[in-house]
């Protein structure tokens, strides 16, 4: 398997994910031009959009993690009917 050149990667996804980055800031716009107060999904969310800076090779993974629920021990009942997103945290 050849790894693909620095140029290649660009032409090949630049333009996807130039989209992602504006469709991202048109939410950030959307969610900071409503009314009320911020959730736990906006603090993940800001704290996954601090990695997008880090170095190396794992800030897919330090995304990942920055919704994700850190905790091993199993729940005995999810708290909804389905998936929200972001770990709400210890007090939810």
């Amino acid at each position: 398997m050849t790894m693909m050149t620095r140029q290649k990667v660009m032409d090949q996804y630049f333009m996807d994910a130039r989209h992602k980055l504006i469709d991202i800031a048109a939410f950030l716009d959307r969610v900071e031009g409503a009314e009320g107060d911020e959730d736990f999904r906006m603090t993940a969310f800001r704290d996954a959009i601090k990695h997008l800076e880090d170095g190396g090779n794992d800030r897919a993974k330090d995304v990942l993690m920055a919704f994700s629920d850190p905790t091993e021990d199993p729940i005995a009942k999810a708290p909804g009917k389905g998936a929200c997103g972001a770990w709400p945290g210890e007090n939810a």
